[in-house]
């Protein structure tokens, strides 16, 4: 199968480049090469998708069994469509979960009314539900629905993840800031999902082969912070125990939840989101989406996350001092005498 990655270089694009060659696929890749190397054996075609003129390298004058594309600008999306509808026989969107309008309800599922669609490109965390919508519109237009694949992802992890979230937390186990302890929400029961990129890659790979179709959610298994904690644990072979904070005191701190600086990831505590981490999922189990166990996830992103530059800034956490003043500052409100025996 000749396969067409629009992307190839980072996180994502990067797997689904491997997994096409791992299935003895030919792959090419278009992108501008700036966030890395495509994998070995793959063919980079180095173009600027933001840039209306700069057209896709020449590769909208080949045909392509599959194309798989994970933009989330629809001007670009748009441009792709039109440049390759009439080349491609399979098209797999890589969209996202941020589509719905309302993400209150566990175990929601794809009848979940949608956000407007935005015409808006760019990094605007506010605008990436409807500017996917819009992403996911261009491509059913396009090409219809009998050729296509939207899968609309959870919480994307592994190995790659730049965005520190699902890396924090067996990291932070494998390096306590503070002896044996690990600050946590207290929000345990909260439930979470990862969604492995290298399973995610396979699936959708293996849908091009197979022409499998259809809009779908595709997220990882529904577990709980806690569990996802104890799987941080393990997969670190720590001993560090786990000290649930109040949320609210947390964020009182100052200290985020989700991601970003200052953050402990993956919790949500706002009632809204109640859902956000909890759908359903079965339809794209259905359609052949398999995940590998939790702890080979974040044993795999561990062992990345140690070949990173110490002095490269985490985008997620928090720094060790910090965290240890935060530990401190919990112990002492539960039990002020416990903090003054751990000086």
């Amino acid at each position: 199968m000749r396969l067409l990655v629009l992307g190839g270089t980072a996180f994502l694009g990067r797997a689904l480049a491997h997994a096409g060659l791992e299935r003895g696929h030919d792959v090419t890749c278009v992108a501008r090469g700036r966030s890395g190397a495509v994998a070995p054996g793959v063919t980079l075609v180095r173009a600027d998708r933001d840039d209306p003129s700069a057209g896709l390298g020449g590769v909208e004058s080949d045909d392509w069994d599959a194309v798989v594309d994970v933009a989330r600008d629809p001007g670009q999306v748009r441009r792709a469509v039109a440049a390759l509808a009439g080349r491609a026989g399979h098209w797999g969107l890589v969209s996202t979960g941020n589509v719905y309008a309302d993400h209150s309800v566990p175990g929601a599922d794809e009848s979940t009314p949608l956000l407007a669609p935005r015409d808006v490109g760019g990094e605007d965390p506010d605008a990436y539900g409807g500017a996917k919508v819009a992403c996911e519109q261009a491509v059913l237009e396009g090409l219809g629905a009998g050729r296509t694949l939207v899968a609309r992802a959870g919480l994307i992890g592994g190995p790659g993840d730049t965005s520190g979230r699902t890396g924090w937390w067996p990291w932070r186990f494998a390096h306590p800031a503070a002896p044996g302890r690990v600050l946590a929400p207290d929000a345990l029961g909260d439930p979470t999902q990862v969604l492995d990129a290298r399973d995610l890659a396979a699936w959708m790979v293996r849908c091009a082969e197979t022409g499998t179709t259809g809009v779908v959610d595709a997220v990882g298994p529904t577990t709980t912070i806690g569990r996802l904690l104890a799987a941080s644990r393990e997969a670190a072979g720590s001993d560090a125990q786990a000290v649930p904070a109040d949320p609210a005191w947390l964020a009182e701190q100052g200290v985020g939840p989700w991601m970003g600086p200052r953050s402990l990831p993956l919790w949500l505590p706002v009632a809204e989101y109640g859902g956000f981490a909890a759908r359903t999922g079965e339809a794209a189990r259905a359609l052949g989406l398999t995940h590998r166990p939790l702890v080979e996830t974040l044993r795999d992103t561990l062992a990345w996350e140690e070949t990173r530059p110490a002095d490269q800034p985490r985008r997620t956490g928090l720094d060790d001092a910090d965290e240890r003043a935060l530990l401190e500052a919990w112990a002492s409100r539960r039990d002020p005498s416990s903090a003054r025996g751990s000086r």
